[in-house]
């Protein structure tokens, strides 16, 4: 699995850092995740883009229209370590199954909503998922929001992952 957390200084200056973290400039606070998944695209892509994919592995409740200019809306109850109940989501701005999914959402800020790409391509081996998320703020609150979804898209891919290839759920 890939992360690249992608942060532009104030002097828009490209800056590096000793982890498995890339960080670019332009095009500002981003997020790419990337893994491959052993299973068809389909289902990969299922399991992203439906109410009933996303309820097997994810979320409770999960509502989505998996077209352009629908809705997608997340749902978690007593979910994780911190047994978070909340619930966000936005509009599908893009959708080709099985190859591409983009919506909106407003994770840890109300006051804009980010983009989440997912683009899923057939490998040799199964299927690479690669989710990219921009529109950040640069601000103290967008850092502390895009490290959040940082950290959160890369266990719910790893937890894609896991219910795909074994069938295990959190």
């Amino acid at each position: 699995m890939e992360l690249r957390v992608n942060l532009q200084d104030e002097n828009n200056m490209e800056r590096s850092h000793p982890t498995s973290a890339t960080l670019e400039s332009p095009p500002g606070l981003e997020i790419r995740h990337s893994t491959l998944i052993r299973a068809e695209p389909s289902q990969v892509y299922n399991a992203l883009t439906t109410s009933q994919g996303l309820d097997a592995w994810f979320t409770r409740g999960a509502r989505v229209n998996p077209h352009a200019g629908g809705e997608i809306l997340f749902r978690w109850e007593d979910w994780g370590p911190d047994h978070i109940t909340t619930q966000d989501g936005g509009p599908v701005l893009e959708a080709r199954p099985p190859h591409r999914f983009v919506f909106q959402w407003h994770p840890y800020l109300p006051d804009y909503a980010t983009t989440v790409e997912i683009d899923v391509k057939p490998s040799g081996d199964g299927t690479i998922v690669s989710l990219r998320e921009h529109g950040f703020a640069e601000t103290v609150s967008g850092r502390t929001a895009m490290i959040s979804c940082a950290t959160g898209w890369g266990e719910a891919l790893t937890l894609l992952k896991f219910y795909l290839e074994h069938g295990l759920h959190y």
